[in-house]
């Protein structure tokens, strides 16, 4: 078993560490919070295999709080190593601010040439990340993550303060930096220093803003945007994460008539919308043709006859399916297509159509009879 000694583990990175490490039998995660003493720390150390430096300060009024813990538990972890008389690899965290003037990154830089100096004279593994900012879940908000404020602020309607709407952002993903420090684990990276996390997303606080409150306002509009590649994968991810638990479901229209409801569940303006419908006993529904617009169906309950027409030749074709053997059915262009329910009991089906319907132009026809 790897003992991983992770230092912050209750902090952002350290939780989503910890979970992931946690996932994985061949792995003991040693954490180090600030519940624990320095004398701690080095006998954490001494039985450690791998060591995930994540603790820090990053806020505080006082500078020499900067250099006290950012500088001196690398110190710390560093003396014991040499005392230890082992190559214990070590991932540290720092931060792209080691570029600017300002006492944070003033303490990362230093902390980053005591583990330079160790490696130098130990040999010792070690790999350096200048993160930029990290986003994801159990991120802190009103703290010092921009993203965790505004997805915060956002999902409970509060409002959200941008100074300057152009100011380019430079993020990586919880996620990517998890993978990332796993690989190093797993001995897939090289020691390095000045290592990376990838992709990076630059983004400015102005679109940022615009995209969490697109998601907000899509569980009015139904209508969602490209959320399953990328950065907006990741950041719809987040974005969820900040829902309390009174927020985890909404309500949805239901359009209900002789023949049996109707509901919009979700749209896309790039791969259409999806609903479903009922119908009772010997109900039939549709009965019209598209020229463009193309649907599928698929019976989850009951069974159904499927009727089709070619409006120009009058040929006709008709099929059967059910909720008992799943089966999609396609409409296509120039064929009117009607829906009936051939079962004793209710029919559910879900319907997706390739683009949003447009009250103006629905490109739904009625057919002749």
């Amino acid at each position: 078993m790897i003992k991983v000694l992770i230092t912050g583990a209750n902090g952002f990175i350290g939780k989503n560490l910890s979970v992931r490490l946690g996932e994985n039998k061949e792995y003991y995660v040693i954490p180090f919070t600030r519940e624990n003493t320095i004398d701690e720390l080095s006998e954490f150390v001494n039985v450690s295999d791998i060591i995930v430096h994540l603790a820090g300060e990053n806020k505080s009024n006082d500078e020499a709080v900067f250099e006290n813990v950012n500088v001196g538990l690398t110190e710390v972890i560093c003396n014991a190593i040499r005392l230890s008389k082992r190559k214990i690899p070590i991932i540290f965290a720092s931060s792209v601010q080691v570029k600017m003037d300002n006492p944070y990154g003033n303490s990362k830089r230093a902390a980053e040439k005591v583990l330079e100096l160790l490696q130098a004279e130990t040999d010792n593994p070690t790999y350096i990340y200048r993160l930029p900012g990290v986003f994801g879940k159990w991120c802190k908000p009103n703290y010092n993550s921009v993203v965790a404020t505004f997805c915060h602020n956002i999902a409970r309607g509060m409002e959200i303060q941008i100074n300057d709407e152009l100011k380019e952002l430079i993020l990586v993903y919880i996620d990517d930096v998890v993978y990332e420090f796993l690989n190093v684990i797993d001995k897939k990276r090289k020691i390095g220093f000045n290592s990376k996390v990838q992709p990076e997303y630059k983004i400015s606080l102005g679109q940022l803003a615009k995209h969490i409150n697109s998601f907000q306002i899509s569980r009015k509009s139904l209508v969602i945007g490209s959320v399953g590649r990328g950065f907006k994968r990741a950041l719809y991810s987040t974005y969820v994460s900040y829902l309390e638990p009174h927020q985890f479901s909404y309500m949805v229209s239901k359009h209900d008539d002789e023949r049996g409801v109707f509901v919009e569940a979700m749209k896309t303006h790039e791969s259409g919308q999806f609903s479903y419908f009922t119908a009772h006993p010997g109900v039939t529904r549709g009965g019209h043709y598209h020229h463009s617009k193309s649907e599928k169906f698929l019976v989850i309950k009951g069974e159904a006859r499927f009727g089709f027409r070619n409006i120009i030749t009058n040929e006709k074709y008709e099929l059967f399916t059910s909720g008992e053997k799943p089966e999609i059915v396609d409409t296509v262009p120039g064929w009117s297509h009607d829906i009936t329910n051939v079962s004793s009991e209710e029919m559910v089906v879900m319907l997706w159509a390739n683009e949003i319907f447009d009250q103006d132009n629905p490109d739904t026809k009625q057919a002749e009879v």
